[in-house]
């Protein structure tokens, strides 16, 4: 039996905003992922710490405040800094296009903006995932 692919869900600094997060997460279940959430209010650190002690596929961030900026580039860096770049790294929520070119230049795999299909999400991380031939 192949293992279910794991991802980790999370908000970051004072982003309090849920209903996007919790929807995407039930989405990605019932595609079939396992799905951690860390909950609201989180550090880059404790982001980090999480995927690797869970040992996700998928490190996914939802963003509603405006601190994308900073945390993004911050997992990024934690993660390969902790030999963990295997991992995914996406963000969803409000993203400006200038913010996500610099995002995705700066490591993080995709960006999902308002309005982001669940089902497109879901898809993005599997064939992602299958391309780097984890799932």
């Amino acid at each position: 039996m192949a293992r279910k692919t794991r991802i980790l869900l999370g908000k970051m600094g004072l982003d309090c905003h849920t209903i996007g997060v919790t929807v995407l997460a039930q989405a990605l279940r019932d595609a079939g992922m396992e799905v951690i959430y860390s909950g609201l209010k989180q550090t880059s650190e404790m982001i980090i710490r999480t995927a690797i002690q869970e040992d996700v596929d998928v490190v996914g961030i939802s963003s509603l405040s405006g601190g994308h900026m900073r945390y993004l580039p911050e997992v990024v860096e934690g993660l390969q800094a902790a030999g963990a770049e295997d991992k995914l790294v996406v963000v969803g929520g409000v993203i400006p296009e200038r913010d996500a070119v610099k995002l995705k230049a700066a490591g993080v795999d995709a960006v999902f903006t308002m309005g982001s299909e669940t089902s497109s999400i879901a898809t993005y991380i599997q064939e992602a995932l299958e391309a780097r031939n984890v799932a």
